[in-house]
């Protein structure tokens, strides 16, 4: 297999032998505290909150950084829409006026009086 792969034995093992660097000591230490933090919230607060908090904390992170992490491990956070009223009132009908009949009413009345002064002359 490492023939084909080009490798040779030596490398492979010391490979295997190998520390992680630090960049995933520090990745790993921060998506845990991101999990927390979210956990926390009750899944929540998103990448810029988090990050804010993580930057209070004394990490030096950025929001892309965090967006980034959050993505690569599934974490998403969940927005919560306001309550709204769906149902209506029983007695809405009632509570509502014509409007529209009370003007058309008071124009009938003005073209019959305009009518009956100007069939006088």
């Amino acid at each position: 297999m490492l023939e084909k792969l080009n490798i040779s034995k030596s490398g492979y093992y010391d490979y295997l032998k190998r520390k992680p660097c630090n960049q995933k000591i520090r990745r790993a230490k921060l998506v845990i505290r991101i999990k927390e933090i979210h956990r926390e919230s009750k899944e929540i607060y998103g990448a810029p909150k988090i990050t804010r908090i993580l930057q209070r904390e004394g990490h030096k992170v950025s929001e892309r950084f965090v967006g980034k992490l959050m993505k690569e491990n599934n974490i998403k956070a969940h927005y919560i829409k306001p309550y709204t009223k769906t149902t209506k009132d029983c007695d809405f009908s009632s509570r509502l006026h014509n409007i529209l009949y009370h003007s058309t009413h008071i124009v009938r009345r003005f073209f019959y009086f305009a009518y009956f002064i100007c069939s006088t002359d």
